[in-house]
């Protein structure tokens, strides 16, 4: 690239420290070249750029943990070693998933005792959890958005809070159906705020396979969560005598969860450990942009889509339906729902702690033979679950023990693809777009998927009642378990489509991958073109204008230091505290270190 007198551009491709750093000699002006790379960026206009002055703590464009300094760069990105502070977020990040899915499930383990309480049929009962999903979903992108630019610690807090207050509240909402679906859809937005920002710390703070095991470790929490939510649950109203008493453990926890996230959570800038710290967040309109034209980011997230739909349908009805199965064998009307709560949350439980691992190691190992492995194995998990899910769905009234068998296992192939679906997005989507991009996920496959199914199973079994009814003289057990049984047979027909859309998703992985990885690396090594300009007063005044390989708006920001150098400008708000590195040259640019 040719430049023209007055102008200079900078890069990172031939370094006189020797460590991919580019640095201004003091004393030197803009006006001096600086070996370049061969990157075609052009000049954009100057409104994409935000000065530092206004990067503040809760806008601060970036997470506001790192302690930045000058290592090198391959170190600082494929450094192998998990620091203790990383695993105490992890750590949190795990705890607060747990108690968040455990208080999702916690009414499926006393549905049949709620019920009864408000006196509300099945459409009614699936309406509870169909509620609760429409406002996770409905916020999930307002919460995006805010966590691609503002503090996620602070949103995360808030979120935990307030669905921690709701759940507890509604707790004590015994005599009004309505204010209790009220506070169930409160319990929801708080949801919302946590869940589409937690997957894009653990980005931040991890890459290749480290960040796929921890991805599986977040991931882990969501069948053991489930699980544990049908276990405390119907233990809680066993004890309490009451299923409200059910409600109200998880507060407790979250309250811990709150501590942990102010005092002890790292929130890293966005991209850190990529080195993509120059990165901008861009208007959402782009973000959607980007994200509507990224074919594996949204064939993955329809087939995600089939997953949710089926699992939402199994956790909120496959209790209820199993119960009375049961009570239909010989010998078996003196079942408890409670009972039957317990062994699906330990089934549940089970399946995770197995599938979620299974399905991160197996990506693991095979992405070296294929770089359409994870996609591959997705559509695996889906296809495979489908005969066994459907094979426990018949045999819940002739045979428990292999009713639970089948369950157990058609579960463990479907749970293979939550850290998988994770990871896709976080290597397809740049660093500054996957908070959006998680809350775009959510919102797609939460209205597709286990916001509706739960209520449309229950409203085809109300709608096969009276045809059953009619059909012959059957008890109304015998009424109950056959139609929501029908109803659930929509669940075998979801999942061969999600398997069908993960293997399409396979033809378009690898080009993505490289796309984004691109984008990023043009955000570590850019060449920047500084036009030199006459102000009124006379005055030189260096202005910078980027453009991005992305092609939908502006990714990187650069700001002009005291001393008259142009920089990269980091996306944290709160840079090291050691007084020498602030004094070392700020030309330099800087790649993150251990966390303290």
């Amino acid at each position: 690239m040719s430049t023209t007198p007055g102008m200079v551009s900078t890069a990172s491709a031939q370094s006189p420290t020797g460590n991919g750093a580019v640095v201004v000699p003091e004393g030197e002006g803009v006006g001096n070249r600086i070996p370049t790379n061969k990157s075609s960026q052009r000049l954009v206009n100057e409104d994409y750029l935000q000065p530092s002055s206004t990067r503040n703590s809760l806008g601060d464009g970036g997470g506001g943990d790192s302690i930045a300094s000058s290592v090198d760069t391959t170190a600082g990105r494929r450094r192998s070693k998990v620091s203790k502070m990383e695993w105490v977020t992890v750590f949190i990040l795990f705890f607060v998933n747990l108690i968040n899915y455990m208080d999702r499930f916690t009414l499926a383990g006393v549905l049949d005792e709620v019920s009864t309480s408000f006196g509300i049929d099945n459409g009614e009962q699936g309406l509870l959890q169909t509620v609760f999903v429409i406002s996770y979903m409905v916020f999930a992108p307002i919460f995006g958005y805010m966590g691609d630019r503002y503090s996620r610690r602070v949103i995360m807090a808030f979120g935990v809070i307030l669905w921690s207050v709701t759940t507890l509240a509604g707790s004590f909402m015994e005599g009004s159906f309505t204010w209790f679906i009220v506070f169930r859809a409160m319990v929801g937005i708080g949801e919302a705020s946590y869940s589409t920002i937690a997957p894009t710390i653990i980005s931040d703070l991890f890459l290749d396979e480290v960040r796929s095991k921890m991805l599986a470790l977040f991931y882990f929490a969501i069948p053991v969560g489930g699980g544990l939510g049908y276990i405390v649950g119907a233990q809680a109203a066993h004890w309490g005598g009451k299923w409200y008493w059910a409600l109200r453990v998880t507060p407790v926890l979250g309250a811990i969860a709150v501590i942990f996230i102010i005092f002890l959570m790292v929130d890293p800038p966005r991209g850190e450990r990529e080195g993509s710290t120059t990165l901008k967040a861009t208007s959402w309109g782009e973000d959607m942009k980007y994200l509507m034209t990224n074919k594996s980011f949204m064939l993955s997230t329809f087939g995600f889509t089939c997953v949710t739909f089926v699992t939402g349908a199994l956790a909120w009805w496959g209790p209820k339906y199993i119960f009375f199965g049961l009570k239909l064998q010989e010998g078996g009307s003196g079942i408890k729902q409670t009972n039957v709560s317990f062994i699906f949350g330990v089934v549940t439980m089970m399946s995770g702690l197995i599938g979620v691992p299974l399905g991160a190691l197996a990506a693991t190992k095979l992405r070296a033979r294929s770089l359409k492995a994870d996609p591959l194995i997705c559509a695996f998990g889906l296809i495979v679950s489908t005969p066994l899910i459907f094979g426990g769905a018949i045999l819940a009234k002739h045979n428990e023990a292999l009713c639970f068998t089948l369950i157990f296992f058609g579960e463990l192939f479907l749970n293979l693809n939550w850290a998988i679906v994770a990871d896709i997005l976080l290597y397809v989507v740049i660093p500054t777009r996957r908070s959006t991009a998680e809350a775009f996920q959510i919102l797609l496959s939460h209205a597709l998927g286990d916001a509706g199914s739960p209520y449309l199973i229950g409203k085809v079994s109300d709608w096969l009642k009276p045809w059953l009814r009619e059909a012959g003289p059957i008890s109304d057990t015998e009424v109950e378990f056959t139609s929501l049984q029908y109803a659930l047979f929509i669940t075998v027909f979801i999942q061969v489509f999600g398997g069908i859309l993960f293997l399409i998703t396979s033809g378009y992985i690898v080009k993505d991958k490289q796309d984004c990885d691109g984008i990023i690396s043009a955000s570590s090594d850019n060449v920047v073109e500084f036009e030199k300009k006459a102000t009124n007063n006379g005055t030189d005044a260096d202005k910078a204008r980027v453009e991005s390989k992305v092609g939908v708006g502006p990714l990187f920001k650069v700001t002009q230091n005291p001393g008259g150098h142009l920089m990269p400008d980091e996306a944290s708000s709160s840079q090291t505290d050691d007084e020498d590195e602030e004094r070392q040259s700020i030309g330099r640019r800087r790649q993150p270190s251990s966390y303290r």
